[in-house]
Parts: structure tokens; C-alpha cells; sequence
């Protein structure tokens, strides 16, 4: 029997209430009051504003190559405070083996905040 998911099943009302947009990275610098690295992010969601976010990511991103990168992000968690930072969304990636992660993008530059789904 094929596994389909090692989560629970879940139905289109529990995925209709995932806010999932795409944005742009405009800032980008090292978190250096964190203790596993990782990155201050600022990204641009058009008409809901820029937003914040804490990122893992440095196994494969320098900071630099992160400006103006198109990225997928759920923006309807709450904010949640680390360390000295507020991170007001969640960047989307793939998990590799060696935790390092792949950051989901879009094929083609697209209007900032358009929706995911």
C-alpha cells in the first residue's frame, strides 16, 4: 500500500485557512543573537506590506544572494519573537538530508503578494 503522507489527512477547509504568498526578499543580514544560524529577513508582499522573517537557510544562502529573490511564504501565523526579532511569516522550503534548505520560488517573476494555492 502507498503511503500518502506521514501527517495527518486533512480536508480543504483546514488548507483554505493557509495564507500562502509570494513575495521578494528586499533585506537581508545575519541573525547574531540566535544560537543555530540563521537570517533576518525583510520581504515585500505588495499590498500587505513587508514583512519579517527568522530563516535557517545558511547551509545554501549567503545573505547577498538573497536580495531580490521571489520567495513562497505563509503569512497568517502569528507573529512569533526570537530572540531580539519579531518573525511575522513563514518561508517556504524543501528539507534535505543534511537540513539544509531549499527555498520554494517561482518560475516566472510575479506581482508580490499574489496567493498560493
Amino acid at each position: 500500500m502507498q503511503k500518502i503522507s506521514e501527517k495527518e489527512l486533512i480536508n480543504w477547509d483546514d488548507f483554505s485557512k493557509i495564507d500562502i504568498r509570494t513575495g521578494t526578499i528586499i533585506k537581508a543580514e545575519i541573525f547574531v543573537e540566535v544560537k543555530n544560524p540563521a537570517y533576518k529577513l525583510w520581504i515585500d508582499f505588495g499590498e500587505l506590506g513587508i514583512k519579517k522573517s527568522s530563516a535557517q537557510i545558511t547551509k545554501l544562502y549567503k545573505p547577498e544572494s538573497l536580495i531580490d529573490k521571489q520567495i513562497i511564504a505563509v503569512v497568517n501565523f502569528p507573529p512569533k519573537q526570537i530572540a531580539n526579532f519579531m518573525s511575522e511569516c513563514l518561508i517556504l522550503g524543501s528539507l534535505e538530508e543534511d537540513k539544509s534548505i531549499v527555498l520554494l520560488s517561482t518560475d516566472y517573476l510575479v506581482r508580490n503578494g499574489l496567493k498560493v494555492g
